[in-house]
């Protein structure tokens, strides 16, 4: 059987050290030897002595809730083996995190991450009850995260000159040492009247990055 569908670009191969590495663009590979945790519904395939378990606690007492910021479950990967994961066919990226980094991102770009890094959800500062960022996922501790976005994200530097202003449906995460705040881009009348579609953003100052995805969320139809 010949197609370019069997060459190199597409073909998996045997892992040659434990942990996480892009398979491609779409899909993050991970050499399992003991644990890790992924989003749950998000394994595409694996190999191996492989048993995945669904958490609505900690485990082992290290997710103080094992939620997502958009109340997306983790599930636990456990043994030896290889497992690829994805969702929805959007673009993955791997972040090493290091001792000393704080990492806040948004759950619902959050795709598996190592199990040496500790997880909690934390309610974001001045954000209220308003957009998509209420509850965002922090990470700590040295290890590697795999994000995924809707297309290629856009990070943008902030300072303490330059506050940045995002849409709280676009934010995908940011850096320690950022404050957060809303922030009314239209006044009150203005929105009775109809407004531009962009009222209340997510106002990031201090020194670090904002990580923005290329598009705002897609509503999902409610279900009758």
């Amino acid at each position: 059987m010949k197609s370019d569908l069997f060459s190199s670009d597409h073909m998996a191969q045997p892992a040659h050290m434990p942990g996480m590495s892009l398979q491609n663009a779409k899909s993050v590979k991970y050499a399992v030897n003991g644990e890790m945790f992924a989003r749950q519904g998000a394994m595409i395939a694996y190999r191996g002595n492989l048993q995945f378990e669904r958490k609505g606690q900690g485990v082992g007492g290290m997710l103080k809730r094992a939620v997502t910021g958009e109340g997306l479950p983790l599930m636990a990967v456990r043994g030896q083996g290889e497992a690829w994961f994805a969702h929805e066919a959007q673009n993955c990226f791997i972040v090493d995190v290091e001792p000393g980094d704080v990492l806040t991102i948004n759950g619902r770009n959050v795709l598996c991450f190592d199990a040496t890094l500790s997880y909690e959800i934390k309610t974001v500062k001045g954000a209220g009850v308003t957009g998509g960022g209420l509850f965002n996922s922090v990470f700590t501790g040295a290890g590697r995260l795999g994000l995924m976005c809707e297309g290629n994200p856009l990070v943008i530097p902030v300072s303490h000159q330059q506050p940045v202003y995002v849409d709280t449906d676009a934010v995908v995460g940011w850096t320690a040492d950022l404050a957060t705040s809303l922030h009314r881009s239209q006044s009150f009348g203005s929105m009775i009247r109809g407004g531009s579609g962009e009222a209340v953003q997510l106002m990031l100052q201090g020194e670090g990055y904002v990580i923005v995805r290329p598009s705002e969320v897609t509503p999902q139809p409610q279900k009758s």
